[in-house]
């Protein structure tokens, strides 16, 4: 589903290439001297935002458009801004179906103390040619948001898309940040400026072979270097190899083609939702990939375990995985939407699952979100909490194909240290405190006025 979680070359072996931390706490007052203490913080007064996707609003009118909420010390205030093509300075005009922000991510392109979000448009028209696509970056300044610059479309074709996913990170090491993009069946890297000036710096596209065909993108830091990884899933349409596959690259001065874990026998790597996150407490990230169509929509949890040198063991978790609460089911969709976090502040990273396609009783896809919880040994069922709306303390009840879990997000939203679950169904999202015992239905309450957790979560 569109996301994307901040909830983001030289020849690579069997790829083919084209083209060769956090900071201290800024005022507003001092913003320009550093960059911005959060990637999403986009007013620079050291609180982060929310970035969610209106796909109809008053103002776009089923063009899309992105709806920013600016946070404050307890989570989103009530001061908020509407940014679509025909808002001013941003590039391109509102069109309908151009679906402009379903997937954003964002960073300090321009390193000027202000956090600037890359938004997609995948269904902008270009020249006649329908579907595309385009990514603008949207630049942070004192007052918000404000303009936009055109990232350059890669493909003269219809229908690919540019910008069906996104990923922000430094991969090339040299501290700024750079910008990761699919576009039909490749993923490229924009190395160098990205600046209201426009985008320079080299250009890396990355095919892992004929047959692979990238849908979605991965970044953060496995191998404990100062580059940003990434991580490509795609379709593998080789003859006698079909099937969704997780590729690895390892970031740096030149991006490194790495190994491979395969998903799925099926070419569903549309469906997959990833984070890397520090599971196991030893330094190296670890790789969470969820695949709901995983055995007719069952869906599993894929684990990529990291280290010095790329991912290497794997394990697979699933409802039908020791301590994990119900059954694997047709439909259940475990996986639609993962997020990490450390929800209890032990210093291990923790993992909130999606299970939008939960029937429980007679309310069919009614949904559930899981908890699993990382210690020494990473990630496993032990320990391992769910929540559905008839759960008690979860604000709602359960009714058939609310869909609850359809988004999940872990985020620290009150500065206690320790991660709250934010979960999106058809009824408003809701938020549940993280504990030193872990996420607690007591105190949950409704979240964002209705916003969807994807979409004011990035």
């Amino acid at each position: 589903m569109p996301r994307r979680t901040l909830r983001t070359a030289a020849t690579l072996g069997v790829a083919a290439v084209m083209g060769a931390g956090l900071l201290p706490a800024l005022t507003a007052g001092t913003a320009q001297a550093a960059p911005a203490r959060h990637a999403d913080d986009f007013d620079g007064d050291g609180y982060r935002d929310y970035a969610a996707y209106l796909p109809w609003s008053d103002q776009a009118r089923g063009a899309g458009a992105v709806e920013i909420t600016y946070g404050t010390a307890t989570g989103p205030g009530t001061r908020r801004q509407v940014v679509h093509q025909n808002s001013a300075g941003v590039p391109g005009a509102n069109e309908t179906d151009d679906d402009f922000g379903t997937v954003r991510t964002s960073a300090d392109f321009n390193r000027d103390g202000y956090a600037d979000l890359a938004v997609s448009a995948p269904g902008e028209t270009v020249s006649g040619r329908e579907r595309q696509g385009a990514v603008t970056v949207l630049w942070g300044s004192r007052n918000g948001l404000s303009g936009g610059t055109n990232v350059p479309n890669q493909s003269p074709s219809a229908y690919e898309q540019f910008g069906s996913d996104l990923a922000a990170g430094d991969f090339n090491g040299d501290a700024r940040p750079d910008l990761a993009v699919i576009d039909g069946s490749y993923a490229y890297v924009f190395r160098g400026a990205v600046t209201p000036s426009g985008v320079a710096g080299s250009l890396t596209r990355l095919n892992r072979d004929v047959g692979f065909f990238a849908t979605r993108l991965i970044a953060g830091n496995v191998t404990r270097d100062a580059a940003t990884d990434l991580v490509v899933i795609g379709a593998n349409g080789l003859e006698g190899r079909e099937g969704t596959e997780a590729w690895f690259v390892r970031g740096g001065s030149t991006l490194a083609s790495g190994a491979s874990l395969r998903l799925a026998d099926s070419q569903t790597g549309w469906a997959a939702d990833g984070v890397i996150a520090d599971f196991n407490r030893d330094g190296y990230g670890d790789i969470a990939i969820g695949d709901d169509t995983w055995s007719d929509w069952r869906g599993r949890v894929s684990v990529w375990r990291g280290g010095a040198n790329g991912p290497g063991a794997s394990a697979r978790i699933g409802q039908s995985t020791a301590g994990v609460a119900g059954a694997a089911e047709p439909d259940d969709a475990f996986g639609q939407s993962v997020s990490a976090g450390d929800v209890d502040g032990d210093g291990y990273a923790d993992l909130a699952v999606g299970s939008p396609g939960e029937t429980i009783g007679a309310a069919e896809s009614t949904g559930s979100a899981y908890v699993l919880r990382g210690g020494s040994g990473g990630l496993t069922g032990t320990r391992s909490q769910v929540f559905d709306r008839g759960t008690a303390g979860v604000p709602g009840g359960r009714t058939a194909y609310d869909t609850f879990g359809a988004a999940v997000r872990l985020r620290d939203t009150n500065g206690d240290r320790r991660a709250d679950l934010l979960v999106d169904g058809r009824q408003p999202s809701v938020r549940l405190p993280g504990t030193a015992s872990g996420v607690t239905a007591t105190g949950a309450s409704w979240w964002g006025d209705g916003a969807s957790a994807d979409a004011v979560l990035q």
